[in-house]
């Protein structure tokens, strides 16, 4: 329970930074309706290009933890299966469309869902 306890709690905050990063540095939203003018870079996204479907993957294996519930790991298996597929079909090719070259070089360089330990400097 308490391993669940901080991945919650853990996650949730990298969660609200990486929510800031898209209006602070990104000056726009998470929402594909109102996306950012610049890519984001800066912060925890120097460690990871998706951090905010890791944390809230995180949040569900922390729940699935703390109640111990088979059900709720499937829900993030399943989660997870859609998240990557929408990153794969949707996100990536439009941000390569969006940011040309300089989301090429940061998408070699920074992982998608398993963070690195050392940010990114590019």
């Amino acid at each position: 329970m308490a391993v669940g306890s901080i991945l919650v709690i853990g996650a949730a905050a990298i969660l609200l930074h990486a929510f800031a990063r898209f209006a602070l540095e990104g000056l726009g939203t998470p929402a594909p309706v109102a996306p950012t003018e610049k890519l984001i870079v800066g912060g925890v996204y120097r460690h990871v290009r998706n951090p905010m479907y890791v944390a809230v993957l995180s949040i569900i294996l922390g729940q699935a933890l703390i109640f111990s519930s088979w059900a709720v790991l499937a829900y993030g298996l399943i989660a997870a299966a859609a998240m990557i597929s929408f990153v794969k079909l949707y996100e990536e090719p439009t941000l390569a469309n969006r940011y040309g070259e300089e989301y090429e070089v940061y998408r070699r360089a920074v992982p998608g869902w398993l963070p690195r330990l050392k940010p990114w400097r590019g």
